[in-house]
């Protein structure tokens, strides 16, 4: 996995943890979606480049 994409997934996995949380805190549904979406964002693509490095080898 490069360590720039690597990088990559898990800042928007963080972003959307940290966004979620506190649209829950607050009771605001929609930023607690979104948190939701990027998220999951993060964890597809850190799904990716596992799998590249995957048949890298």
């Amino acid at each position: 996995m490069s360590a720039s994409e690597k990088a990559k997934a898990l800042a928007e996995q963080a972003i959307g943890k940290v966004k979620k949380e506190v649209g829950r805190a607050v009771g605001n549904e929609s930023a607690t979606a979104e948190g939701s979406a990027k998220e999951s964002k993060g964890d597809l693509r850190g799904a990716k480049e596992k799998a590249k490095d995957a048949f890298k080898n």
